[in-house]
Parts: structure tokens; C-alpha cells; sequence
């Protein structure tokens, strides 16, 4: 008999170093989702990472400019390593000529952002969307950078370094979608708490809360809508990416004119996946690994896939956030753990 709570459930899986699988594992088509890792650091340099993770999965390295390095040779696609400097890197793909003034002025404000930037702009790895079977060697991966002295957030008080995932979407059904969003929003305070963000981070706009007014909305129990009113509520209260789950990217891959008409910022880029964005990297830590937040992302995806507990769960959290003293001096987390993980009875 089988007596573990809930919570020990999802502790002894996150002590197990191993990325486990959701029950939907595939797509719609059939075939099997896919995932794309995002992994910021320092301490190691553009050229000490690309070696690491070429030597890791047996790619080939190229130059896209002086930030920049594309490792080709996975069949999921290319992988990449860059400085997380926009301005940087689109200096870093122009040709340099000392012998023009311009150009040499040009290359003085590029080393001087160079030198400020190396002490706290991360280098970050980027995965293709891989097969979500695969995720293991993400954990290899980055016990090699850690063993190399990759740093993360928690080791400079300046740092406010991610590791952020894209899981691909089973399908792309209002209601699939609707699922998801709902399980996050339910489970979010229960994974801020597990994420344990770093207080630089937490000082940042990155992985801003939903409004709370747009929580009730969306967990209502009559919540049930169709795609473009699902598209438009969100952006109507988030038209930014600075969200701990960012759907704006699934959201231009399936209605682009919809999201264009709010916001043109050139960094949304469409794709079928939702974009977790809350939890720090702390690869310096033995301890710490993908594992951790990818096991108890596979809750959200546990709850989304149970419509009766998601319902209870829904109707539960806007009981709590309908009433202030509970919502300032309770702790939803906790009964989170105490009756909504996956093993627990409704």
C-alpha cells in the first residue's frame, strides 16, 4: 500500500535527478512533444561552453559573429550559445575595419560594452525543441558545465540568471490551452514557493505575477472560451513577456495579426510551446539540476489533464482569493500540497 502525501510524492521525484515524462506525451499528430531548454551562466567563456556542449552531443561548432556560436548536428535542430546582449550581438556580426574611422570608433563602444557587460550579462545555452525523452541529457549537460565552473544566480548579488523551458503543447484546443492556463495560474504560488527566486530576480520585471483580477477571470468556473476571446482576454491584461508562464509566442503561432495588433516587441517569436520562465539557474549547486523545476512543471501539466480536479482546484482558489484576509495572511501553497497535487483526493 502506497501511503506517501502528495508533497513526499513530488519531493522523492525531484531527489530522483532524472526529468520525468507527462501523461499526454504526444502531440496531436502523433508525434512526441518536444521541449526547448534555455540555460544562462557565467564563469565559463562563449568558446569554453560551446566546446562543452559540442563534446557532450557530438556537434559541429560555427562563428555567427563574435557573441555568438551555432552548434549543428542534433537531427532536433541547431543548438546555440551567446551572450544574452542583444546590441552586442547584432555589433558583434558586423565586419570590423580598424582602418575607418567609424569603424574604429565603432569597435572602442563595442569593447567598452564588451568589459561592463562580462562581470553580470549571462552567456546562455539554447536547446532545440527536443523530444521530451531527451531531457536527460540536459541534465549531463549541465552537471559538465557545472564540473567546467559555470556560476549561477545565487553566486553574485548582482546575478539574475534563468533556466526557462518551451514545452510543446499537446494540441492547440481552446479548451487544451484554457486547461493550462488554468492548472498555472491555480499552482503558481505552490511553484514560486519551490522555486525559492533569487531576490535579484525577484527585483526584476522578468516573471511578474498575473493580475489578480485576471486570475479570477480565467478561473471562473463558467470560463469557457473560444480562441480569439481566450487570445484577447490575455492580452488585454498581459500584452508583455514578463510573465513566470509567457503564452504570447503560442499565441502568435496561432493568430499573429491578433497579437501584432497589441504589441510589436521583436523578441516574441511564434512557436507551439509555452514559455516557463520562473525559475533561477543555479548551476554552480551540486544539488540543483533541471530535474527540479521540470518535475514540478509536470504538476501543472498533471492538473490540466484532470478536468474534475481542475475544476475543484479552480473553484478552490477563487473561494481564497475572493476573501482579503485569507489571500494577505494564508498560504495557498500549502493547500495546495495538502489536496491538489497529482495522488491527491478531490
Amino acid at each position: 500500500m502506497n501511503d506517501k502525501t502528495p508533497r513526499a510524492a513530488v519531493d522523492e521525484a525531484r531527489a530522483a535527478s532524472t526529468p520525468g515524462l507527462p501523461r499526454r506525451l504526444q502531440t496531436a499528430e502523433g508525434a512526441e512533444r518536444r521541449v526547448g531548454v534555455e540555460l544562462e551562466m557565467i564563469g565559463l567563456s562563449l568558446e569554453e561552453i560551446s566546446a562543452i556542449v559540442a563534446e557532450h552531443l557530438g556537434l559541429e561548432i560555427s562563428e555567427d559573429g563574435r557573441y555568438e556560436r551555432l552548434l549543428a548536428g542534433d537531427d532536433a535542430g541547431d543548438w546555440a550559445v551567446e551572450l544574452d546582449f542583444s546590441l552586442l550581438q547584432r555589433l558583434g556580426r558586423e565586419k570590423r575595419d580598424a582602418e575607418v574611422l567609424l569603424d574604429e570608433l565603432r569597435n572602442s563602444a563595442e569593447d567598452i560594452l564588451k568589459r561592463l557587460a562580462d562581470p553580470v550579462v549571462p552567456l546562455e545555452v539554447v536547446s532545440p525543441p527536443l523530444p521530451m525523452s531527451r531531457l536527460h541529457e540536459v541534465e549531463g549537460l549541465i552537471d559538465k558545465l557545472r564540473q567546467a565552473g559555470a556560476r549561477g544566480t545565487s553566486d553574485g548579488l548582482s546575478y539574475a540568471f534563468s533556466m526557462q523551458f518551451n514545452p510543446e503543447v499537446p494540441d492547440v484546443e481552446a479548451d487544451t490551452l484554457r486547461a493550462y492556463l488554468q492548472a498555472f495560474l491555480c499552482l503558481y504560488p505552490w511553484l514560486y514557493v519551490r522555486a525559492d527566486i533569487n531576490l535579484t530576480r525577484r527585483l526584476t520585471t522578468y516573471i511578474d505575477p498575473f493580475p489578480i483580477a485576471y486570475v479570477r477571470k480565467v478561473i471562473a468556473t463558467d470560463y469557457r472560451p473560444g480562441l480569439a476571446e481566450l487570445i484577447d482576454d490575455y492580452l488585454e491584461d498581459n500584452p508583455t513577456r514578463n510573465r513566470a508562464l509567457d503564452l504570447l509566442p503560442l499565441f502568435l503561432h496561432l493568430d499573429e495579426a491578433r497579437v501584432r495588433a497589441v504589441t510589436h516587441d521583436p523578441l516574441i517569436k511564434p512557436r507551439p510551446a509555452l514559455h516557463y520562465r520562473l525559475p533561477d539557474c543555479e548551476i554552480h549547486l551540486p544539488e540543483w539540476g533541471f530535474h527540479l523545476a521540470w518535475n514540478d512543471w509536470l504538476e501543472v501539466e498533471a492538473l490540466a489533464d484532470d478536468p474534475e480536479r481542475l475544476a475543484g482546484c479552480c473553484e478552490a482558489y477563487l473561494a481564497f482569493l475572493s476573501q482579503p484576509l485569507k489571500r494577505w495572511l494564508g498560504h495557498w501553497e500549502n493547500q495546495v500540497e495538502a489536496h491538489w497535487l497529482s495522488g491527491s483526493k478531490v
